[in-house]
């Protein structure tokens, strides 16, 4: 972590990153309330990380279930290398795919995707297979959906 960013990420930093990111929607008011700040104060220090890329952004978190897409699956695919760039900017173009990750080991990529059905899911398996070995796992459960990071996560050193 940058000087600067090791300022903005005191006791106080932490403390208001934890409640943005549980809350992305509370005032500087309330902000500034619940780590011991004025509310311009709030404002500056959320400004200030911010400006320093420590916060990145704010989004509606969105329940999928509710919008017809209640099954969630991870994909694997192995493209040995042939199409890994086409593969990329195709997955990315898929409407279903939530994430894509190229990754290490013996797959090339992972997505994260939510589908109607099990016929949709084998839709988007046979869309997939052109670029290479597509293995699928159906998401059961998701006992952690979301961590917050909060000052424990990062190492000290």
């Amino acid at each position: 972590m940058a000087l600067n960013d090791e300022k903005l990420m005191d006791e106080v930093g932490w403390k208001l990153l934890e409640a943005l990111q549980e809350n992305a929607r509370l005032t500087f008011s309330e902000l500034g309330r619940r780590v011991g700040l004025s509310s311009p104060a709030a404002a500056e220090r959320v400004r200030r990380m911010e400006e320093a890329g420590i916060i990145t952004g704010y989004r509606a978190e969105v329940n999928l279930e509710k919008l017809g897409l209640p099954i969630a699956a991870f994909i694997r695919i192995n493209t040995a290398g042939k199409k890994s760039a086409q593969l990329g900017a195709f997955a990315c173009s898929l409407s279903e795919v939530m994430e894509c990750h190229r990754v290490t080991g013996s797959d090339c990529f992972m997505l994260r995707a939510n589908v109607a059905s099990v016929a949709h899911l084998e839709d988007l398996m046979d869309r997939l297979l052109p670029y290479g070995n597509v293995t699928t796992c159906i998401v059961v459960s998701s006992p952690l959906k979301r961590r917050l990071i909060d000052s424990t996560t990062i190492p000290s050193g």
